[in-house]
């Protein structure tokens, strides 16, 4: 089994930096970085929800499951 973080391409459709998105948030862009790639072993929900918040949308827009 699989996750698979489309964040990319939810920053891309807002039109928003990764950068950007790491200041929104409070967090290092190497982190933002690290969850982008699907590297993250974890992520706390408080990150989660100010993704969410930041770029509106769902958690599900973000994360997506992709069966092996």
């Amino acid at each position: 089994m699989s996750i698979k973080v489309n964040l990319d391409v939810v920053l891309t459709n807002r039109d928003m930096k990764s950068k950007e998105l790491a200041e929104i948030i409070g967090i290092t862009e190497a982190n933002l970085s690290i969850l982008k790639s699907g590297k993250a072993k974890a992520v706390r929900f408080s990150t989660l929800e100010a993704i969410c918040k930041a770029l509106d949308c769902q958690p599900s827009d973000i994360l997506e499951y992709v069966e092996d």
